[in-house]
Parts: C-alpha cells; structure tokens; sequence
C-alpha cells in the first residue's frame, strides 16, 4: 500500500493507529485501502485526486473541507450517488465511481 500519502504521526492527533488492508474497486481498478478510514482518504493516499465533476463546467472536484459540509467528495458508492466520501468509512468490496454533475439514481432503487 502507497505509504508516501499517510500521515504516521500527526502533531495533535499522535501516531495513527494499523488497520487491516483492504481493496475497494475505483472506476474498475482494485484500490489498496484501510478498513474504516474514510474512502477519501484511501483515495488520496493512491494518488486520485478527482471525485467528481461539476455539473455547469465538468471541473475536477476532490477532497475540500474533509468534514462533510461541503459536495466536492461526491462519488458513486455502491450505487448510490451523491456520496460523502470524506466521511464514508471504507469496507472492503465496495464499489466507487466518479461522479458526473449531480448523479443519477439507477432505475428501482
């Protein structure tokens, strides 16, 4: 697992704590992360940076205000859009997508 993006020791927070590794699928490719962090951050430690797209300009959205207040984390989790990354814990097997503009319901759920 990328290690260069993790934060070890943090200055308030102390040395972070080992969970067990997991893989979650990101657009299709088998990701490396820790179970329970949250997906944003397993994200940004494998060097992804874009989550979404808005939906006037298609910019790249990424991690913002990492509390869940803000929309850039947006993703597909599982199936269901709109997705607060930076507060979803990772479990393994979950399915992430990049999100386009404001997401789409599938048709039944």
């Amino acid at each position: 697992m990328k290690e260069a993006m993790r934060i070890k020791d943090h200055p308030i927070l102390g040395p972070r704590g080992r969970n067990r590794k997991v893989f979650i699928e990101v657009d299709g490719r088998r990701v490396a992360a820790e179970e329970h962090e949250p997906i944003a951050a397993a994200l940004t430690a494998a060097g992804i940076f874009v989550f979404h797209r808005s939906k006037k300009t298609s910019s790249p959205r990424g991690l913002f205000c990492a509390i869940g207040r803000c929309s850039d984390c947006f993703m597909i989790v599982d199936g269901i859009p709109n997705t607060r990354t930076c507060v979803t814990p990772v479990r393994e097997g979950m399915k992430v997508e990049t999100q386009h503009g404001l997401g789409q319901w599938k048709v039944g759920t």
